[in-house]
């Protein structure tokens, strides 16, 4: 399966693991890692599963590296009703007002131009005993197993 893994960081902690689920899943698939600030709307491909990974900063915005990312889908609002995409959250529930709002917001966004999410939002909280990896490990081979059911192999 073909897999485009994006991050949205602020600290580098989304980066590091976005590079870890890589890693688990490049002996199988073919998959490219990307930051979303380098990352244009255009280049959404139907015949890839895009996965990412986005913290949280501030009071629930999308981490610095994200938000050019959003402001261009904004201004293209392109018609995404043919890709799909998974998302897993990076947050601190010392923070409960806001805890992982940025995935949620971008979840919420590429839905708002039609993007089909395969899975539930999986979210760490850093003030949690799990380490993130222990999380997005299971998540990502789950999801790659449920969009191989859905949406059949990604070409």
């Amino acid at each position: 399966m073909k897999i485009m893994l994006l991050y949205g960081t602020e600290t580098g902690n989304a980066e590091m693991l976005a590079e870890d689920i890589m890693a688990e899943l490049e002996g199988e698939h073919e998959v490219e890692c990307r930051n979303l600030s380098n990352f244009e709307p255009a280049e959404f491909d139907a015949g890839r599963l895009h996965m990412i990974v986005c913290s949280t900063y501030g009071d629930g915005e999308l981490p610095a590296s994200a938000q050019p990312f959003a402001e261009a889908l904004k201004a293209a609002a392109p018609s995404l009703s043919d890709i799909h995409f998974a998302i897993f959250g990076l947050g601190d529930s010392e923070y409960e007002e806001t805890f992982n709002f940025g995935s949620k917001g971008m979840a919420e966004l590429l839905a708002s131009y039609g993007a089909v999410q395969i899975g539930e939002r999986v979210t760490h909280d850093a003030s949690g005993s799990d380490m993130a990896e222990d999380l997005a490990f299971p998540w990502a081979a789950g999801i790659v197993a449920l969009a191989g059911e859905k949406i059949g192999e990604v070409a």
